[in-house]
Parts: C-alpha cells; structure tokens; sequence
C-alpha cells in the first residue's frame, strides 16, 4: 500500500504548483523508501532511468533552429514556392505530404515529420498559400480550418503509417497486449496486416481532402459575396 505512496505526491505537489522536478525527485525517493530500497539502489535507479532517457532532451534543441529559420523568412519561402504553382490547391499539399509522411513513418523514420518541425513552419504556410492563391486574402476562420487539417494530417500519416515498420513500439505493444490475452502473434504478422489498414486510411483522407477544397471554395465565395453585400 505504502509503495503508492509517490501518486498523491505527484498529484498533491502538482496542484500546489511546487516545482515540478523537484515533485517527482521527492516521489520517486518516497516510493523507493516505502518499497524497501536502500539509498545506494534509489540513487542506481534514478541514474538509470536518466542513461536510459538522456537522448530524449535532444528534441528540444530542434525548437531554437525552427525558430531561427522562422525569424530568417522560413515561411515566406514556403508560400513563395506554393504561390509559383498553379496547380497547388490546399487539399493537394496536405495530400503530397501525407503521402511521404505515411511513407516514411512505413521505414520508421517517424522523426522527419511532426507539427514542431514540419506542419507549423512549412506544412501550414504552403497549404494557406495555395489556399490564398485560388481565392485571395483569407479571414481567420478559414486559416485556423487548413491549419487543423495540416495537422491532423501529420497525426493521421503517422499514426497507421509507423504500424508497418516492424520495429516500433506500437507493433512491441500490440503483441504484448495479445499475448496477456492467450493469443501468440508475430510481429511481422501483426506489420503485414498494418499495411491494408494504412491504405484504407490513405484512400479516406484523400477524399477528406478533396471534399475540403470544395468546403473551402463554397465557404470563400459565401465570405466574397457578404463582403461585397455589405
């Protein structure tokens, strides 16, 4: 009962708004304390967790680097680039991108997309730039639409893409979950079925997407006509 003793912790110094590292270092020793470890082993366990951890810092230093190709015009080149293509529709961009972003989740390189590194820089940007150049300046409701359907782009492509690479953890988590159930799988079973569903969702969001360039004409010409009304 007592090894719990770390939940109302965590819970109680988070809703005092106490710092939070300082929260998990006093639960984590109380854990330890109550589960009968001596200092030396709850000192080893902290050490190990952070060796075991130490590489997931890493993803912050991407933050400064967008930020400074986003100071140094990273976006105004992208809509640059969409604005020379005629062809470029909303619907189209986010199409392209769900494509590769499937794709490359499919390889297990999950890391080369994600809405900090790609959707808000570039994604976004290009997608209301093809929008703006079909029907001209766009209020905000209508960008805060592309922006949320450029994210859940990422989400989407990612999510039934990664199920294919037979060494994420999703695949590690699913045969886990069968076998406490009394059913033995494979993970390379489990990879191989992963690729019809991966499709079936390509196939549903390409269609999501081209109803939503026809959403966003209907919607700009109803916003053009009141705008000339009044």
């Amino acid at each position: 009962m007592w090894v719990l003793i770390g939940v109302p912790i965590v819970v109680l110094g988070f809703a005092l708004r106490f710092n939070a590292l300082l929260v998990v270092t006093i639960a984590g020793v109380a854990t330890g304390i109550a589960g009968g470890l001596h200092t030396v082993e709850i000192v080893s366990a902290f050490g190990k967790a952070f060796a075991d951890n130490r590489y997931m810092g890493l993803i912050w230093l991407t933050l400064p680097v967008i930020a400074l190709l986003e100071r140094n015009g990273l976006k105004e080149q992208a809509r640059h680039l969409i604005s020379r293509l005629h062809a470029a529709t909303t619907g189209r961009v986010l199409m392209l991108y769900f494509v590769i972003r499937q794709v490359t989740a499919a390889l297990g390189l999950t890391s080369l997309g994600g809405h900090a590194q790609m959707v808000r820089p570039l994604i976004a940007p290009m997608a209301e730039a093809a929008a703006a150049n079909r029907h001209g300046e766009l209020p905000d409701e209508v960008r805060q639409q592309i922006r949320a359907n450029a994210s859940a782009v990422d989400n989407i492509a990612v999510f039934f893409g990664e199920d294919i690479f037979i060494a994420i953890q999703s695949i590690l988590l699913i045969k886990g979950f069968l076998e406490q159930n009394g059913i033995v799988v494979e993970p390379l079973h489990v990879s191989v079925w992963a690729i019809p569903t991966a499709i079936a969702a390509l196939v549903i969001h390409v269609i999501r997407l081209i109803l939503l360039d026809r959403n966003l004409s209907h919607k700009m010409s109803a916003f053009k006509r009141s705008a000339t009304q009044s």
